[in-house]
């Protein structure tokens, strides 16, 4: 089967199984349990049923996701090159790093409503939270992992600190930072949802998809709670393929691309 027609079709096929597969779970199950798992077509005219307040709801995570994303994304790379150029900072910081990326979210939640209040800014701070860590900690290691050689070799003709860290340092850490960005980017929607359960609010519609899986689950209309679920895949799909298109044209040049290994 020619490469291009197999990266279409074997998806479809896969989608095809898992919707056979989901239909057959339906029909085994007893008539009365039915409601736990929706019919397909019973999430879509959810979805149009709700179509408005899940559409408000999706804009407010996605503002969340995205402004705890790039938060992160900024303070974490300039966190790494400090931990990069100063031996001393890392050795002081960089374990307690590790142990705070361990650090439980939901715990932490209730605090945060009481520091900056709920809506917005605890949701953006709890994304900030999830997406930071695994970023600081893959650039970091990027940045303090570039080949020995090459760096006497620099240093052999003299180049200036600078020099080192923008030619050879960053270039040599960008597939770890990419590695960093696209765990985050698959955090940054669960980290949003995560927020509008604990500390989200509903005040000037500004409830996301967690607070409205909230009041779906407690109203039983199960539909609904599974074409949210779907909406925050899809959001997370997103922002993943948006990391993935940024990586291949920020790569190219210094590094070479994954589908020319494999021919």
């Amino acid at each position: 089967m020619p490469r291009p027609a197999a990266k279409i079709l074997l998806p479809v096929l896969t989608g095809v199984l898992f919707l056979s597969l989901w239909y057959g779970v339906r029909a085994v199950m007893p008539p009365d349990l039915r409601f736990l798992l929706p019919a397909p077509e019973a999430i879509g005219r959810a979805l149009l049923a709700n179509g408005p307040e899940l559409a408000r709801a999706t804009l407010n995570t996605t503002e969340g996701a995205t402004l705890g994303f790039l938060l992160a994304v900024t303070v974490s790379v300039f966190a790494a090159l400090g931990l990069s150029l100063s031996p001393l900072m890392r050795v002081s910081l960089y374990p307690y790093l590790m142990m705070l990326q361990l650090m439980p979210v939901v715990v932490v939640a209730p605090i945060l409503v009481l520091w900056v209040g709920p809506g917005l800014k605890s949701v953006t701070v709890i994304t900030f939270l999830i997406c930071f860590f695994p970023l600081v900690v893959n650039t970091t290691q990027g940045l303090v992992s570039t080949d020995r050689q090459l760096v006497e070799l620099f240093r052999l003709y003299r180049a200036r600190r600078g020099q080192e860290l923008r030619l050879l340092r960053i270039p040599a850490a960008l597939p770890y930072f990419f590695t960093g960005l696209r765990i985050a980017a698959t955090l940054a929607p669960i980290g949003a949802l995560v927020g509008d359960y604990t500390a989200g609010s509903s005040a000037g519609n500004g409830g996301g998809l967690g607070f409205q899986a909230i009041i779906y689950s407690s109203q039983a209309k199960y539909p609904a709670l599974f074409a949210t679920a779907a909406i925050t895949c899809g959001l997370g799909f997103v922002f993943v393929a948006g990391v993935l298109v940024l990586s291949r044209f920020a790569l190219a040049r210094w590094h070479e691309a994954p589908d020319r290994k494999d021919n």
